[in-house]
């Protein structure tokens, strides 16, 4: 199959799950508290639908158009601007002659059952899955920076320790990439000396220019041939897959990183390499050419052979069900305070972190190319955290600009207007509809010409 069908399904397998799920947070209070719900669709039925069904007073269906999903709650001004309905007297059974606290029950359903959704997927994946990582105090050696242009720009370089972002303790190095963006200060060291440096106020920015290098930082990790090319002025060298460098004219070296500068500086020259070929090590002589390099592809070792030859440890945690459940609220509230700093990088221009925005393609391209159901629950509740934060942003059109009337009515006792409500959702729509414009531009702009 396809990657891109396989993304393409989990995106839309996904995105169906949350949407339905999230208007099921407005349908239930709505439907406890008498409230009519004239539809429940997945997906926009603008002029047409897929599918649909009426029962009882709703009609329960499927639309066309994939840009979320809705519930038509009688007596409220909401995406269908039915204003004939709005214009009559109200009625028992409309939201607008419900208390307010039910009403703000109801328009804060979806967000909550996005973010317990989410919630709820970690614990089932610290449960089954449990932790598997790469503590910071097990690089006995450094970090390697893949890239030194944007090492550069950061002011980190390969051997450096990272001690600390904002001052905060890193035990993880899968999180070290998300801290470096999300902060404003990096504490290294670097040949004993402690170094404190400020992150680049548009170092987002410079990540951004070529995707493909966004993991400029890694472990380091030994040099072992991957595939010899039949073109290769080495390829009857003797060397094989598999083969581990350690060593180029009787110099030693432990780490790929290592051997650039060796290669450089006997371009053009015969050498010897320190091979080890299982248990056995061997030299065998190869040219380096003019360009510094083998002609080889590089390989590598799986974490476990790396970790049973020192370049790091693996420390893997198993919850039980009881403890999965802190952890995987942890994870959830962590992951939502990540979120709220990257939005607000991406709300200040210096940064440049606006040219990251994305559209429907971004959110596709964030599953794997296979079918992997770990990374397929984690991404999930990654977009259904994403969908809660934004859902309850105090904009018109959105959860959060309804219970912002729902607030100031509970605070002041007085009602916006139904006029006001029209206007604010109007107002609301256009703007969601221009950000949706240039999250998917951005898509478009990156496809194109990157």
């Amino acid at each position: 199959m396809s990657p891109i069908l396989i993304k393409t399904i989990q995106f839309f397998l996904s995105l169906s799950l949350l949407i339905v799920l999230h208007e099921l947070g407005h349908f239930i209070p709505a439907k406890l508290f008498k409230t009519r719900v004239e539809k429940f669709y997945l997906f926009f039925d603008i002029k047409f639908s897929l599918f649909k069904k009426k029962i009882g007073e709703t009609v329960y269906g499927i639309g066309w158009l994939p840009l979320g999903g809705y519930v038509k709650i009688s007596g409220m001004i909401d995406e269908s601007m039915d204003t004939a309905q709005m214009a009559e007297e109200p009625k028992p059974w409309e939201f607008r002659s419900k208390p307010a606290w039910q009403r703000l029950i109801i328009m804060l359903g979806g967000v909550t059952v996005n973010f317990i959704l989410a919630v709820i997927i970690y614990i089932g994946m610290a449960y089954s899955y449990g932790d598997q990582f790469i503590p910071m105090n097990s690089l006995p050696d450094g970090i390697w920076v893949r890239e030194k242009a944007i090492g550069d720009a950061l002011g980190v370089q390969t051997g450096d320790k990272i001690l600390a972002i904002d001052r905060e303790e890193i035990d993880n190095f899968d999180a070290l990439l998300g801290e470096i963006i999300n902060g404003n200060s990096i504490t290294i060291n670097r040949d004993g000396n402690t170094i404190e440096k400020e992150i680049p106020v548009d170092f987002i920015s410079t990540l951004l220019e070529d995707e493909e290098k966004i993991r400029f930082i890694g472990p380091r990790i030994p040099f072992v041939v991957g595939a010899i090319p039949e073109n290769s002025s080495n390829k009857e060298s003797g060397l094989a897959p598999k083969d581990q460098i350690i060593g180029i004219n009787n110099m030693p070296i432990k780490y790929f990183d290592e051997a650039k500068p060796l290669l450089e500086k006997f371009k053009e020259q015969e050498v010897a390499l320190s091979v080890r070929r299982g248990d056995e090590e061997m030299q065998i002589p190869v040219i380096i050419s003019d360009s510094a390099t083998i002609g080889l592809s590089l390989g590598g070792m799986t974490f476990e052979e790396m970790e049973d030859r020192g370049y790091f440890k693996l420390e893997t945690k198993k919850y039980s069900f009881e403890e999965s459940i802190p952890a995987g609220i942890d994870k959830g509230v962590t992951t939502l305070s990540n979120y709220v700093k990257q939005l607000k990088k991406i709300f200040n221009p210096e940064t440049g972190a606006y040219k990251g925005v994305g559209g429907f393609a971004a959110i596709g391209s964030m599953f794997p190319d296979t079918w992997n159901w770990p990374a397929f629950w984690s991404t999930t509740a990654l977009i259904s955290i994403i969908l809660a934060f934004m859902n309850i942003l105090p904009i018109p059109a959105l959860d959060g600009g309804h219970v912002t009337f729902l607030l100031y009515e509970m605070v002041t006792g007085r009602k916006p207007s139904d006029k006001f409500l029209e206007y604010a959702q109007m107002i609301g729509f256009f703007l969601l509809i221009a950000l949706l414009l240039f999250a998917n531009g951005n898509d478009i702009y990156k496809w194109l010409i990157k």
